[in-house]
């Protein structure tokens, strides 16, 4: 076992009472996600990109898929890893987030506020650690990149590595017909410039706000987090397990904290928001634990 995940039996606020139980545990505490779906929902209607009756979804992946090329990410991350574009606190960032409805998901059409809501609250109901709570929490508030001119299709949506092949297991992969890298000997193969199982840290991601937020946080939240915020987007490969040939042991390990946290980032969706109000102090307490006041963006 790790010794980050030693370091977090360790500090959690009832710690088990050995590493082996821990990791027990956590395994016992994956979600049913029959539990988390409301009523009048199944989980086979969750992620229907067939029948969508959301018209901004398919037009949505058609552009990131166009555009999301090798050179384009490079350019993105040297301009925005700077965090050079404003310093705000987390709420202001929030209530930003309150204007946006993300047009790549076909499974809701509330502000993104209720989303990160729905998702944490889902999470502190089954007494999962303050960290994760507040990953949850915090999951999707590099959407607040819109808030800087980026269109949709370079800030949202599920991500994949570029400067290799395209997996056939990508949502809507028609439509990389038309991207630049496919057509490029250097891009097009299953490795292209990487090595077997190079580890996902050597991999550059499509361009979004999964990787903007984890260098933002990469200070501040524990390992597991960091990967939940990085790769919580990652569903070629946290559920189509399209990319293991570039992933490495310490990968493996940690992706069962991305698939830990994936039913409460899917299935917690539902019309029926939780009371901002009343949950804010809440969420303000455990925000000031980890996090300084205010952010660089």
């Amino acid at each position: 076992m790790s010794q980050t995940l030693y370091s977090l039996a360790q500090t959690q606020n009832n710690p088990l009472d050995s590493l082996e139980e821990w990791e027990e545990d956590l395994l016992n505490r994956y979600p049913d996600p029959n539990s988390i779906v409301k009523e009048g929902k199944t989980i086979e209607a969750y992620r229907n990109y067939e029948t969508t009756t959301r018209d901004t979804v398919k037009e949505f992946y058609r552009l990131n898929h166009i555009k999301q090329t090798y050179n384009f990410v490079l350019q993105k991350k040297a301009d925005f890893l700077k965090f050079d574009k404003q310093e705000m606190t987390v709420w202001d960032a929030i209530e930003f987030l309150n204007q946006l409805v993300d047009d790549s998901d076909p499974d809701t059409d509330l502000d993104q506020l209720q989303h990160l809501l729905q998702t944490s609250e889902a999470i502190r109901a089954d007494g999962h650690p303050d960290w994760m709570v507040l990953t949850g929490f915090l999951h999707d508030m590099g959407k607040v990149l819109c808030l800087f001119g980026e269109p949709q299709w370079s800030t949202v949506g599920d991500t994949y590595p570029v400067g290799c092949a395209f997996s056939d297991r990508i949502v809507f992969s028609e439509f990389f017909q038309d991207n630049p890298d496919r057509h490029n000997p250097l891009y097009n193969t299953k490795y292209g410039i990487y090595e077997p199982n190079c580890g996902l840290s050597n991999v550059q991601m499509s361009w979004g706000h999964d990787e903007y937020i984890y260098h933002m946080l990469k200070d501040y939240l524990p390992e597991p987090a960091l990967y939940i915020l990085r790769y919580h987007s990652f569903y070629p490969q946290h559920r189509e397990n399209a990319y293991a040939h570039l992933m490495d042991k310490h990968d493996k390990e940690m992706f069962k904290w991305v698939k830990l946290f994936n039913p409460y980032d899917l299935y917690s969706k539902n019309p029926n928001p939780p009371n901002w109000q009343t949950l804010r102090p809440y969420y303000e307490d455990l925000a000031a634990k980890y996090l300084p006041a205010t952010l660089k963006f």
